[in-house]
C-alpha cells in the first residue's frame, strides 16, 4: 500500500544518527508493526507536494516545530490539502502536529496546553475499541512531545483515546481522518537527546521525570500496527461499547 508521507518538519542534523529524519523513522517503525505500507515521502515544509490526492492511496502527516495556526504559506496549504482529503474519503493519520492539523483543517481549535507541556511516556485510555485497533488495549503508553493541543473537536468525530494531561490524546473524523497526538515514531534514544536539549523551553523538573519515563515500556508496536489497518481498511470501522464522542471536551 502507498502511502504519502506529509514531512512537516526535518530532525535537527545532530540528531539524525540516531534513528535518521522523519521518514526513516515512520520507515522502521511501520516495516516492524505494518509491512504492507510502502511511504512515499513529500517534503511539504519545504514546498514539495503530491500533485494531487489521488497520487497515493492514503496520508500520514508528521509532527513539526511549529504551530498550526502559524501564518506561513506551506501550513494554510497543508490545510487546504487536509480538507481535499477529507473531501476525496482519502485515509489521512496525523500524528502531533498532523494530528492537531486534523482538527484545525476541519473546524475544530487548537491552543497551548493550560498544563504545558507533555513529554516523556505516558499513559491514554482508550475510550472506544474500533475493529482495527487490534489487538485489543484499554491502555496504551506512547511517547509525547508537544506544547500545543487539540482543544475542540471538529464536527462528525468520535473521541477514541484521552489522558490526564491531553484530553484529546486520539480521534477520528468521520471513516477515514484519524488523529494521534503522540509520538509512536520516536524511539527512547531520541527522547533521551531531544528532551535536554529542550531543558530551557520544557523546564528542569520536567525534563528530569520525562527521562526517567523513558525507562517504561511503551506500545508504539501496537499503534504502528492500528495505523496500517486503519489505513489498509478505513472502509470496515465499528464502534465498540462506549458510544460516540460528542466533539466536545
Amino acid at each position: 500500500m502507498n502511502i504519502g508521507l506529509l514531512q512537516c518538519d526535518h530532525v535537527a542534523e545532530r540528531f539524525q544518527h540516531i534513528a535518521g529524519d522523519y521518514p526513516e523513522m515512520f520507515g522502521a517503525l511501520l516495516h516492524r508493526h505494518a509491512p504492507e505500507i510502502t511511504l512515499q515521502s513529500f517534503d511539504v515544509c519545504n514546498g514539495e507536494w503530491p500533485a494531487a490526492p489521488e497520487v497515493c492511496e492514503g496520508y500520514l502527516c508528521t509532527g513539526s516545530r511549529h504551530s498550526v495556526d502559524e501564518d506561513i504559506e506551506w501550513i494554510h496549504q497543508l490545510k487546504n490539502f487536509v480538507r481535499q482529503l477529507d473531501e476525496a474519503d482519502k485515509p489521512f493519520v496525523g500524528i502531533c502536529f498532523g494530528h492537531q492539523m486534523l482538527a484545525e483543517a476541519l473546524g475544530g481549535k487548537v491552543a497551548k496546553a493550560a498544563g504545558g507541556w507533555g513529554v516523556g511516556v505516558k499513559s491514554i485510555e482508550i475510550l472506544q475499541s474500533e475493529n482495527w485497533m487490534k489487538p485489543k488495549q484499554s491502555a496504551l503508553r506512547l511517547q509525547y512531545m508537544h506544547q500545543d493541543q487539540v482543544v475542540r473537536l471538529p464536527e462528525n468525530s468520535v473521541l477514541l483515546g484521552q489522558s490526564d494531561h491531553c484530553p484529546a490524546a486520539m480521534f477520528r473524523v468521520g471513516q477515514t481522518m484519524i488523529g494521534i497526538q503522540a509520538h509512536p515514531e520516536f524511539t527512547a534514544a531520541y527522547c533521551e537527546a531531544l528532551l535536554p536539549d529542550r531543558r530551557e523551553r520544557i523546564g528542569t523538573e520536567r525534563v528530569q521525570a520525562a527521562l526517567e519515563s523513558l525507562a517504561q515500556t511503551s506500545d508504539e508496536g501496537v499503534v504502528a500496527g492500528w495505523i496500517g489497518a486503519f489505513l489498509n481498511l478505513p472502509q470496515r470501522i465499528s464502534h465498540g461499547g462506549h458510544g460516540e464522542g460528542t466533539g466536545e471536551e
